[in-house]
């Protein structure tokens, strides 16, 4: 239970300083780079919660062969075939993976320093993957807490 202690100590760690990112720097700044850096701590905050799933599959499961220093592309397989059949567990992974689609892909910025500041994330082939405003962010924000609640009810 203590290293579940630490690993959730640096979930909420996390979860603050995207806070403090969406409702103090990006109410003063609004850019882009902000909107990014609330999103690279969202995914940091899932590969956290990733990474506590594999725990427990290791521990209470029984599960072996399990190597934390994979690839979060394998750490997702790995957690889906744990949890086939869990709806939250799917849940973070398909919201973790758009999230890392967002990153990987092309940046087009829009209405920066302005009241409709947007991120405009296009692929390699011009297709909007999304498109995340303020308002978009903090619903990304709220669903990683309802995540984060969601498995910590799991691993207990």
């Amino acid at each position: 239970m203590i290293e579940e202690d630490k690993n959730y100590d640096g979930v909420d760690e996390e979860l603050k300083r995207a806070d403090h990112l969406i409702y103090v720097s990006l109410k003063y700044t609004r850019t882009v780079d902000v909107i990014l850096s609330v999103i690279a701590r969202l995914i940091s905050v899932q590969e956290s919660l990733i990474d506590i799933l594999l725990e427990f599959l290791e521990k209470k499961k029984g599960v072996k062969d399990i190597n934390m220093g994979k690839p979060y592309l394998i750490k997702i397989k790995w957690v889906r075939e744990g949890f086939k059949k869990d709806v939250n567990v799917n849940e973070l992974l398909d919201f973790y993976e758009l999230l890392i689609k967002i990153m990987k892909s092309e940046h087009i910025k829009k209405g920066e320093f302005r009241k409709g500041l947007m991120l405009i994330a296009q692929d390699k082939s011009a297709e909007v993957v999304a498109e995340v405003n303020v308002d978009v962010l903090k619903e990304y924000y709220k669903n990683t807490e309802n995540l984060v609640k969601k498995i910590q009810k799991i691993v207990k």
